[in-house]
Parts: C-alpha cells; sequence; structure tokens
C-alpha cells in the first residue's frame, strides 16, 4: 500500500499555530487517521484491498482497488464512506460516558464532531460527496452522473463560502478562511478532472459516430 503525504498538510500547521489553534489541530488529525481507520476496516470487510494512503491537511484519506461489478462496488463504496463518520459519531458517545478529566472530553467530542460534518460536507472527494456521488451513479452512468455531482459541488461551494464569510465576521476566526480555500482547491482540481472526463467523452462518442457512418 502507498503512502503519500500533501505538503499542504505543514502549511495548515503554520496556521493553526498562529491563530492560537494549535492543540485542536492536533485532536483532528488523531482523529481523523481514526476516522480513517473506520473506513478502512469497513473495506477490508466488504473484502476491497487499501491501494494508497494520502495525508492531506484536513485528513487522511485511503483508497481502495475496485474491480467488481459496478452497481455493488458503488454501494460498497457508500457503505465505506459511511464507516468514517460513523466511528467519529461512536468515539463521540463513548467519550460522553467515561469518567475523565472535562477540558479533555469537550476537546475529543468536539474534534470529533467537526471531522465528521466536515466530511459529510457533500463534495466529492469528501465522504459526502463520495456519498452522494454513490447514490447518483445507482441511477446513472458515467459522464452523465459526474456533470450532475460537479454542478451540485459547484453551487454549494458557493453556497458555504457565503456562510463561511458570515461566520468569519461573527466569529473572527481566520482558520474559518483557509478551510474554505481548502474546499475551493477540492472542487477546483475535482473540476479539471470533471472537465478532462468530459472532453474524452466527446471524443470517443465522435469516434463512434464515425465508425456508425
Amino acid at each position: 500500500m502507498q503512502i503519500k503525504v500533501n505538503l499542504q498538510i505543514f502549511l495548515f500547521i503554520i496556521i493553526f499555530a498562529l491563530t492560537h489553534q494549535i492543540e485542536i489541530y492536533g485532536w483532528i488529525m488523531l482523529f481523523a487517521f481514526i476516522h480513517e481507520l473506520g473506513h478502512m476496516i469497513a473495506g477490508i470487510l466488504l473484502k476491497l484491498k487499501p491501494k494508497s494512503l494520502n495525508f492531506m491537511p484536513l485528513g487522511i484519506s485511503v483508497i481502495f482497488e475496485t474491480y467488481e461489478y459496478k452497481k455493488l462496488i458503488e454501494i460498497k463504496k457508500i457503505l465505506i464512506a459511511i464507516a468514517g463518520p460513523l466511528t467519529n459519531l461512536i468515539i463521540c458517545l463513548v467519550i460522553a460516558f467515561l469518567q475523565i478529566d472535562v477540558r479533555t472530553k469537550e476537546l475529543i467530542i468536539y474534534s470529533n464532531i467537526l471531522i465528521a460534518l466536515f466530511n459529510l460536507i457533500p463534495l466529492y472527494p469528501l465522504d459526502g460527496g463520495r456519498i452522494l456521488k454513490g447514490i447518483i451513479r445507482l441511477k446513472y452512468k458515467g459522464i452523465k452522473a459526474d456533470k450532475i455531482v460537479n454542478r451540485f459541488s459547484n453551487i454549494l461551494i458557493i453556497i458555504l463560502t457565503g456562510i463561511a464569510s458570515i461566520t468569519i465576521l461573527y466569529f473572527e476566526n481566520i482558520a474559518i478562511l483557509f478551510v474554505t480555500i481548502y474546499l475551493w482547491l477540492i472542487v477546483t482540481n475535482e473540476n479539471k478532472k470533471y472537465n478532462v472526463k468530459r472532453k474524452i467523452y466527446k471524443i470517443m462518442q465522435k469516434n463512434n459516430e464515425c465508425i456508425d457512418i
């Protein structure tokens, strides 16, 4: 299994250190790793083989090798995506009943809720986006499903940016700005991938038309 580290993670460490939130960032990365273990365990239980583990600024991502019947694999992908946030919610429930330092308990619960909510944002490749894409792909094929997901992501990121702008003004927390920028980078990257897919699809479609003629 390949292990990759996104260098942007060091930029986020500096940002959270400057905003005096390095402790919460440390907790977030710890439980982001456990979150990803939830994905990995779910994938292994569903008989999928882990391909790579990617360390990113706001979490960790595991990629599985997939060779199965399309509809079946989409269902498995949805279950795997759900497993991550579910792991964080289980941790919150367990910690809530443990007799530990109140501040530590609050930090752990807060970190896990943040990770679960962030990952449930329906922007691909976050868990929420993977769940959305999997559901759409159960009904629509290939480029049509990608088109729906792409349009939804672009509309959603604009809405989230508006909400983030208000939140930054209210809480005066610059970390929210960098999280928003990170989400924009995700959407921009996925837009590039979608445009490449669309061009390839058009070329293939054109070639098929020529063959038919």
